[in-house]
């Protein structure tokens, strides 16, 4: 017997961090069925298509060449009926069950990546920072090839994560196909246990606080309250979403909460009525003034997009970067009996204009592909430090005895001891680190345009 209760409630992933989704299920966004028009059956259609099923059973069971049991039978047509519902939907069996159970704890041996089908290809929706996959080198985009020795041609999501997940401190290699590689590159990766920190704070120069939530686990919210308590002299946030394959929806509606006062966050619509709900804004502590951009790429889904579009749509923040991945379903998770269960897709979810997420996305304002910015200065501008002597005769009437430091005038503003200081410091974003990021430095430079319109408003 089917209990119609909800005992995981997904936005995008389950639970906090789960094996499933950081290793594995992340399935393809495409929703074929969105637009297919619905045409009731009748109760003789219903009856002659249970018929049908059955009378294929019983060919199977009788015609097949080799001996085949009934429940495994039936539990192999469940798998293919939820997998061709949509992508996200199936069937559980005892052992898929229990391992859901394990993973739901918060830390599990894998590897720390999101995977998912793109043209029905395995391919990665982003490594999870400081994890195994991250700094083995796994990028957002990469297709994966060979799991081990085994290919992934006509391999289902679920079957490649069974693969991937093993004891801490084994190895898997990883062959992968890369955009602009000339050749498949091999990656060898050490399994580990997987704890992942979810918010990392940074500051870039006095006045921008750069928050980068890696995925919406049960911390998110406190996270970023302590990031704006400590850093009060911050005039603009950067939130960064990228890679940010989702998580909990509590949190993403309690992060989008600190900065808006009114109006529906986001909201859910399903044919059950149980299933139609809204989450609203509320007053308490909102900060409604601090400007913000929100960055985002193709691996930002599920809850990230349901923020960063929510922050949009209330024109709350600058979104730049790059399309995001179009994770907008909800799943729940129903129990058959003890010891199976049935993942179902019940709903979608909206964003506070209407929009869906599902298959569509979120849009940024202003699109940014990954890349590096050019640092070069024209020749042909002079600048203070290359005229003659400009500075000397002025150092000449300086106390030879005195202790004098010299400071550049360059775009620096720094010396070189204190360059390297900077690039030391953990807390800091420095110049190079922002050059290496052209999404990053195109944010910074929206930004400070922001702080300097909203101080004309005040």
């Amino acid at each position: 017997m089917i209990k119609k209760s909800k005992k995981v409630i997904l936005a995008g992933l389950i639970s906090t961090v789960t094996a499933a989704y950081l290793f594995g299920s992340f399935a393809q966004a495409k929703d074929t069925n969105a637009t297919k028009t619905y045409t009731p059956s009748t109760a003789k259609q219903k009856l002659e298509a249970y018929i049908k099923f059955t009378q294929i059973l019983n060919v199977i069971e009788s015609e097949y060449v080799d001996e085949i049991n009934t429940t495994a039978l039936i539990d192999k047509a469940l798998k293919g009926l939820m997998t061709n519902l949509d992508s996200h939907s199936t069937f559980m069996d005892t052992k898929s069950y229990k391992d859901l159970t394990v993973q739901t704890k918060g830390e599990f041996g894998g590897l720390g990546i999101s995977v998912g089908m793109k043209d029905g290809i395995l391919t990665v929706i982003a490594p999870l920072k400081d994890t195994p996959a991250d700094k083995a080198g796994i990028k957002a985009g990469d297709i994966i090839l060979k799991i081990d020795n085994q290919a992934t041609i006509g391999m289902s999501i679920d079957d490649s994560v069974k693969i991937m997940r093993g004891k801490p401190k084994t190895d898997i290699l990883l062959t992968i196909i890369r955009k602009n590689e000339p050749k498949p590159l091999e990656i060898k990766i050490t399994r580990d246990i997987i704890k992942i920190q979810s918010v990392y704070v940074k500051t870039i120069g006095e006045k921008i606080l750069y928050i980068h939530v890696t995925s919406f686990d049960q911390k998110v919210v406190d996270g970023v309250k302590k990031a704006i308590k400590e850093n009060p002299k911050a005039e603009g946030i950067i939130l960064d979403f990228r890679n940010n394959p989702g998580g909990l929806l509590d949190q993403a509606i309690g992060l989008v909460d600190l900065f808006v006062d009114k109006g529906v966050i986001v909201s859910q619509k399903g044919k059950a009525k149980a299933e139609n709900t809204e989450y609203k804004a509320t007053k308490k502590n909102s900060d409604l003034t601090t400007p913000i951009v929100a960055l985002v790429n193709g691996g930002s889904a599920s809850a990230s997009e349901i923020v960063a579009g929510a922050l949009q749509d209330f024109k709350r923040s600058i979104v730049v970067g790059e399309k995001t991945f179009g994770k907008g379903s909800v799943q729940i998770v129903m129990p058959i009996g003890k010891d199976e269960a049935l993942k179902l897709t019940v709903a979608r979810y909206y964003l506070p204009s209407g929009r869906t997420i599902q298959a569509e996305g979120v849009t940024p304002d202003i699109i940014i592909h990954a890349a590096e910015c050019e640092q070069k200065e024209d020749p042909l501008f002079l600048k203070e430090r290359d005229l003659k002597k400009h500075l000397e005769g002025e150092l000449e009437k300086i106390d030879a005895n005195a202790t004098v430091k010299t400071i550049r005038v360059d775009n620096n503003d720094t010396d070189d001891n204190a360059t390297k200081a900077e690039d030391n410091n953990e807390t800091i974003i420095t110049k190079d680190q922002l050059f290496k990021d052209a999404q990053l430095k195109t944010s910074v430079d929206i930004l400070k345009a922001l702080i300097i319109t909203n101080k004309g408003k005040k």
